[in-house]
């Protein structure tokens, strides 16, 4: 058994607690994909017990898709929290460069903490590398390979993790690189599958220390499920639907056999 396949078969054993303070919009997505790969979700944003959840779980995701002023207080709070416990954290910076705000949110969370891993797509990355100012909403506006030199940047500064998730996934962690080249297209036709990949990194980190290997392995399991959902689908409707099968169904076996990486 691989490394990458040694920790799918840790989560669907341990069954990692993950807090999830995310977006509303893929609430329900994210937390049927965590329970379907074998980990368990709480979607907590409440200020009167995010250091209580936080401090009982085995990672925290940070997701800054649908801000609001209470919501940014609570993943501060929540943030802090982790660091003092040491409890792992994953970072989505969704659109930020697209607002003053959202910029200024992601700066406040990565003051306030450094996560083990942050994960985005091209444009997120680019723009939190400040090597770009300009993002399309939460789409990716660029291709993963031109982020590559933004990620490694972060990567370096904050001695972390950085994903930059696309047709091909890039898994940085200094000058160590590497790529995840699974998944489907019909991926990018479903809102809420980058954070449900941010998600899967924190089932991952939840088990595995490596924020490296955790990372990989996350972006393996979502690709190979996404390249298990692509043989059966017909649309984006049907896809959904197959992929929370696929991430039930899939083995450490099928992650080694299917897996396209050079990790």
């Amino acid at each position: 058994m691989s490394s990458i396949a040694s920790v799918l078969e840790q989560v669907k054993t341990e069954g990692p607690l993950v807090h999830n303070i995310t977006n509303y919009v893929v609430m329900n997505n994210t937390a049927n994909a965590l329970l379907a790969v074998g980990a368990s979700p709480v979607m907590a944003h409440a200020i009167e017990e995010v250091k209580d959840i936080v401090t009982i779980s085995s990672s925290l995701v940070i997701n800054m898709g649908t801000l609001s002023e209470k919501w940014v207080e609570s993943m501060l709070m929540a943030a802090e929290q982790a660091k003092a416990t040491n409890t792992p954290f994953v970072f989505d910076p969704v659109g930020v460069g697209a607002s003053a705000y959202r910029t200024e949110v992601a700066q406040m969370i990565l003051k306030a903490a450094t996560p083990n891993v942050i994960r985005g797509n091209a444009s997120e990355i680019m723009a939190l590398a400040k090597l770009t100012n300009s993002t399309k909403g939460v789409d990716s506006t660029m291709d993963t390979q031109d982020a590559i030199e933004g990620a490694t940047l972060l990567s370096k500064k904050f001695k972390n993790t950085v994903v930059i998730s696309g047709e091909t996934d890039y898994i940085i962690t200094g000058d160590n690189v590497s790529k995840i080249e699974n998944g489907s297209p019909l991926m990018a036709r479903i809102t809420g599958m980058g954070c449900t990949a941010t998600a899967m990194v924190g089932a991952c980190l939840g088990v595995e220390e490596n924020a490296h290997l955790a990372a990989t392995a996350a972006m393996a399991i979502m690709g190979v499920a996404g390249d298990m959902a692509n043989e059966k689908s017909a649309g984006p409707g049907s896809f959904q639907m197959n992929f929370y099968d696929s991430l039930y169904e899939i083995t450490p076996d099928i992650l080694d056999a299917k897996v396209k990486t050079n990790a």
